[in-house]
């Protein structure tokens, strides 16, 4: 199987692009947001390859880097997802964004790629939480205070200041990464109004 190409633009097209590899013309599907950053025709790019060989077709998948390829893979193990909407996905996040979505249970970013409704959102959400928080950028702390939010069984002050703060307009994901900040700065025994308060300072950052 192929895992990397590394030669010379040859053309694009709608989804894909040629890739020149000393003489040989690859057609390789990438997200819309990795065609817009990869080089003019004639100057060299590297690609990291998914091969996806089926009955009736072989299909190229390239990707910036090694991340994006594994959360094309991730992706496509979910119910109901296939390439496409794997690389509807990755048009509009980066392998970060994902995995940073995914642990904070924020189902709206994920909704935002094209062919995502509500229901896929959420099996993409309920199947790969338990492998998104090791992708995360972000800390595990918040991550813990989203998902004890998400299922309930937060503590009552933290509970209420992601409620009140997802009341003021605020996502829930962003209200719960703010208290769960809030909550390592003052403290397990800090208050709802104290957590409200930092809350608030950390969303205005």
């Amino acid at each position: 199987m192929i895992g990397k190409l590394k030669g010379t633009i040859d053309s694009y097209g709608e989804d894909y692009v040629i890739l020149d590899v000393h003489g040989v013309g690859y057609q390789v599907h990438c997200p819309s947001r990795i065609l817009q950053h990869l080089p003019r025709a004639g100057e060299a790019a590297v690609l990291s390859i998914e091969t996806l060989v089926r009955e009736d077709m072989i299909r190229l998948y390239g990707f910036s880097d090694e991340a994006e390829r594994e959360w094309f893979r991730l992706l496509m193990t979910v119910q109901g997802v296939g390439a496409k909407v794997a690389l509807a996905v990755l048009g509009i996040l980066k392998a970060s964004e994902i995995a940073n979505a995914i642990a904070l249970g924020d189902k709206a970013t994920i909704s935002r790629a094209p062919g995502v409704g509500k229901r896929v959102a959420e099996r993409i959400l309920a199947e790969l939480k338990d492998k998104a928080p090791g992708f995360a950028s972000i800390d595990a702390g918040t991550i813990a205070v989203s998902q004890s939010v998400a299922d309930n069984v937060a503590g009552r002050p933290v509970a209420e200041a992601v409620s009140a703060l997802t009341n003021l307009g605020y996502g829930q994901p962003q209200a719960a990464a703010a208290v769960a900040r809030a909550a390592q700065s003052a403290g397990e025994d800090a208050s709802t109004e104290t957590l409200i308060r930092l809350g608030l300072k950390e969303l205005a950052q």
